[in-house]
């Protein structure tokens, strides 16, 4: 059977058709939600994957995702807690990402939040290719290149926390994927095109199951997406992601 993946989508959101096209492509059934919907539910059990996708959740008016994880605390805290007790996956792109920090899913799963994404310190927003480390071989990554590319596009997107969690993140292997250069360095800005911490463009929980990230891996399904295709061809590298979580179901 064809694992089900919930997409969540709000007012502001505006990745969540692409997002849904690349669970589907992967052979997952999915179900794209309105907040408002799910209210009426209050419960993930019919899901085995959970995405965030990206855009604006209500304008960012209080800072980026943090109206919409205000929402899902109030709403779904115990129902999230089950889903990832359960062994589900929960997948948090750009907005997401913002989102699950501030909740508190990421880093621990416990509801405190610990790190945040904030102004990119070039003070504007920040539309490009990025060279991407990947640092562990959790779900969602696994089987991807050392380095990859992905498009980044936000304003807010500067990983900061302080430096005993930061430096507990590093210690458990949760740094999921840096910026680098083309030589698969650390670097600074553009290559690190918000100036985060350590480079770090996402990060999971322990266990390897919640994975978020700044960069749209759904915007990375086809070749001809990259756009240098028609003279250096690079594997679709988003396809990946949402292939090992279809397979992580398939084969579990």
């Amino acid at each position: 059977m064809k694992p089900k993946a919930l997409i969540i989508r709000t007012a502001g959101t505006n990745c969540d058709k692409e997002t849904e096209f690349a669970f589907q492509s992967a052979g997952a059934e999915t179900s794209l939600f309105h907040i408002n919907y799910l209210k009426q539910r209050s419960d993930f059990s019919d899901f085995q994957i959970v995405c965030i996708p990206g855009g604006f959740s209500y304008g960012d008016d209080l800072g980026a995702g943090k109206i919409l994880s205000l929402e899902l605390i109030s709403w779904f805290k115990d129902a999230l807690k089950q889903f990832i007790d359960k062994g589900g996956l929960i997948l948090g792109i750009c907005n997401g990402f913002q989102v699950l920090v501030k909740t508190g899913i990421l880093p621990d799963k416990d509801f405190q939040q610990k790190v945040t994404l904030t102004d990119n310190d070039s003070g504007r927003f920040e539309d490009r290719w990025v060279y991407l480390k990947v640092e562990n071989e959790g779900v969602w990554l696994k089987g991807l290149d050392e380095k990859i590319v992905l498009p980044v596009a936000h304003g807010e997107g500067k990983f900061y926390t302080e430096s005993g969690i930061l430096d507990r993140i590093e210690a458990n292997r949760q740094v999921a994927l840096r910026y680098v250069d083309v030589s698969q360095k650390m670097a600074g800005y553009p290559f690190n095109p918000n100036g985060s911490m350590k480079n770090i463009a996402g990060i999971t929980d322990a266990t390897g199951r919640v994975l978020g990230l700044m960069p749209h891996p759904e915007r990375f399904m086809f070749k001809h997406h990259w756009p240098f295709w028609s003279r250096n061809e690079l594997f679709p590298f988003g396809c990946t992601f949402f292939k090992n979580a279809v397979n992580y179901f398939k084969q579990g």
